[in-house]
Parts: structure tokens; sequence; C-alpha cells
């Protein structure tokens, strides 16, 4: 299988269960993981939502774009991307070059679920969460669904994401 060397790579929104099928599918396959979000804070010294604060988005999103051409330019990795990598076609076209790419599908309502009440979330942190999401949602959606291949993650069941990336990579010969 010549994915032993192509990277795997989870897209979708925020609080779709990338985080946790990344850590999941790493060790399966005994691999490293990934995430752009902490290789981001490890080199800003600072919490997101602080980036977000105190240097904009823009900002961030610099920086990140940085975080995904160092990732995708190794082998063998389960790469965690945060929530907007996606939506940057140059950032998803770089990942799905050097990787299988796998977008975590989470509806709206499922992801104001798991994140609601919480405030580590910068682009949630107004009056209207839901609505947030939706529109962020619509935004990105187009872009995910260029991942090689989509997985429903609207049931709170990591494991079953995890068994089906792993049957979908035990069929992939690319």
């Amino acid at each position: 299988m010549m994915q032993d060397q192509k990277n795997i790579v989870l897209v979708g929104f925020m609080a779709s269960g990338k985080t946790f099928a990344s850590r999941e599918l790493a060790k399966c396959l005994s691999r490293e993981c990934v995430s752009t979000d902490e290789l981001v804070e490890k080199r800003e010294g600072m919490r997101i939502a602080d980036i977000f604060a105190k240097k904009g988005e823009p900002y961030f999103r610099q920086v990140e774009k940085e975080i995904v051409r160092e990732a995708s330019a190794q082998k063998n990795l389960v790469i965690d991307c945060g929530g907007g990598v996606a939506a940057n076609e140059e950032n998803f076209n770089v990942l799905k070059a050097t990787g299988i790419s796998f977008y975590l599908y989470a509806s709206p309502e499922s992801v104001y679920r798991r994140t609601k009440g919480k405030t580590d979330r910068p682009l949630l942190n107004v009056p209207d969460p839901l609505g947030k999401i939706k529109e962020l949602l619509a935004k990105r959606d187009p872009h995910y669904r260029t991942a090689h291949f989509i997985v429903d993650s609207n049931e709170d069941n990591i494991g079953k994401v995890v068994d089906e990336i792993l049957f979908i990579l035990s069929k992939d010969k690319s």
C-alpha cells in the first residue's frame, strides 16, 4: 500500500471530531499525530483565542499557512487540521498533494451542541453562535467536500468514524 508514505489529513468544521479521531488513527496506524492548531499555539506561545484577540485572524491564518506547508512536507503523519485550514484552497491543495484527505462532516446542530457554553472557539464568541456556525459552514463546506473522502461524524461516536477511515484506507491503493 502506497499510503504508508502518504499523510492522513482530517479536515472539517470545529467540533467535528478531528482531534479525537486523528489521535485514535495515529495510535491504530503507529504514526505521529500533529495538530495544526497546536503547532500554531506552540510557535506563537499563546492560545488561538489570544492570537485572534491580540494579532487578528489574518495574522493567525498566515502562521497557519506556514504550519500546513511544513507538515505537508513530512511523511507518515496524521494531520488534524484546524477548521479553517481547508477553507484556504492553497492550503488544502498542498495537503491533498501529499496526503489522503478525509472530511469529517458534522451538521450545524451537532457542532452547536458540542460547542455550546465553551469560550475557546473565538469565531463563536458571538450573540448567535448557531447562526455563525451555519454561516461559516455554508462558506467552508464546498471546500471541505473536495477532500478525497467524506465521513459522517454527526453521531457522537468517534470509534465509528475511525473504523470507517481505517476501512477506506484498507481499500484505497492510491
